[in-house]
């Protein structure tokens, strides 16, 4: 008895303080129906409900993390507009890390991302099943940031619009041998072959991805021109003109960086030109103090995922031996990316559950409308780094950025 009184005190004094220093436009509904507001308002834009009494703790000191993990397991659920509830979510945890005088404190983690336990990280993410992607991405399934260059474009445009701004950034040309680390279901070297004319190698530790990616080459007549393998990038071997990597390097680990690098340079040709395009955390600190929401990713997302700051990218290049020429900001463009993700996420929202299950079908939900408000708010960012080796003539680096944005003559669109 104490201890529910105690509980129906704290509550009553978290709901008080939400309705006067947050003021969320948010209606809570307990397990036996009581129903509070937790601002001021006519209507609520969300209802949160709280299933079971267990579940009230961890409202009274709410972060992403916890949040996330009680909406998968069906602890609690909210209804609402989806990037309301996401807003709510972020307003919710604020208020607790307001009321507690500061980030509520959190131990860094570091993985050691042995090749078995990188293979087996991304095998859980990538590999749900290929069904499973196509319904939410673009018909080329391009699982990375889109470039919105006019910022109207549907997101199959945006996607081939994102590759070729990148084949063009690293001034692909025919005949040039390509290697893109972490090739998805392949989308890039298919195009970089057929519009460009690379010969390309792509490389993936997804075995479905690996499947499907083979399965498109030899459909598309270029298994002349494209390889496809199952590999690791620290085991691929052989000298290459470009070199791309999109979306991969997150699963690298900060540790490791230089030695990623350091591995590009070495597969990279004298001449030749590498990208990495990545998303990074705006965390000065290099991620020594986890954003919150990290424990949720680890344990239901990403394994293993890790977000550097852009200084410490750009510091473990130059330490890899490689120099940088032109580094780009998309994070606008993967807010946009993310929002119709999580739109088409929804639109096929029981056929996804029907196909993955309830607790799947709530974390990829979460996580898709999550990330779209990271990217939103700068809670996380994405780079586009284009480099060389270093060390080389100043005479190798364009005198200006136009060769970007000029399509070259021969190219087929």
């Amino acid at each position: 008895m104490f201890f529910k009184q105690a509980l129906e005190k704290q509550l009553d004094n978290w709901i008080a303080d939400l309705r006067d220093n947050a003021n969320l436009p948010v209606c809570l509904r307990l397990w036996n129906g009581t129903e509070y507001a937790l601002g001021h308002f006519d209507k609520p834009q969300v209802t949160l409900t709280v299933r079971e009494a267990a579940a009230l703790p961890l409202l009274l000191t709410p972060s992403l993390d916890n949040l996330g993990e009680a909406y998968v397991q069906g602890k609690i659920d909210f209804d609402g507009r989806l990037a309301d509830i996401i807003k709510v979510g972020y307003g919710l945890s604020a208020a607790a890390t307001r009321r507690a005088g500061g980030a509520l404190a959190k131990v860094a983690q570091h993985f050691s991302h042995t090749r078995q336990e990188d293979r087996k990280s991304i095998q859980y993410h990538y590999d749900v099943s290929n069904d499973f992607y196509k319904l939410w991405l673009d018909p080329n399934m391009v699982y990375s940031c889109a470039y919105f260059e006019n910022g109207d474009e549907d997101l199959a445009t945006a996607q081939l619009k994102k590759i070729d701004h990148i084949l063009t950034k690293i001034q692909v040309q025919p005949g040039q041998t390509l290697l893109d680390i972490g090739c998805g279901w392949g989308a890039l070297v298919l195009r970089a072959a057929q519009k460009y004319g690379a010969r390309c190698v792509g490389i993936t530790l997804s075995q479905k991805q690996f499947d499907l990616a083979t399965e498109r080459v030899k459909a598309a007549g270029l298994s002349d021109r494209i390889e496809i393998r199952l590999q690791d990038y620290r085991d691929t071997s052989g000298t290459f003109d470009r070199i791309t990597s999109v979306g991969m390097f997150e699963h690298v680990g900060k540790d490791n960086l230089t030695g990623y690098f350091r591995r590009m340079r070495e597969l990279l040709a004298d001449d030749g030109y590498a990208m990495n395009h990545g998303i990074t955390s705006p965390d000065p600190d290099n991620g020594q103090t986890p954003m919150d929401g990290a424990e949720f990713m680890d344990r239901y997302v990403f394994p293993q995922g890790e977000l550097p700051h852009i200084g410490l990218v750009l510091k473990t290049m130059e330490q890899g031996g490689l120099e940088a020429l032109d580094v780009e900001l998309l994070r606008r463009h993967y807010a946009q990316t993310l929002r119709h993700w999580a739109d088409n996420f929804e639109a096929k929202g029981e056929t996804i559950r029907d196909m993955v299950g309830e607790k799947k079908y709530r974390i990829w939900r979460v996580y898709l409308a999550g990330c779209s408000h990271a990217f939103e708010t700068d809670k996380m960012s994405i780079y586009q780094v284009v480099c060389h080796k270093a060390g080389m003539s100043s005479a190798t680096v364009p005198w200006s950025r136009r060769y970007i944005y000029e399509q070259p003559i021969g190219r087929n669109g």
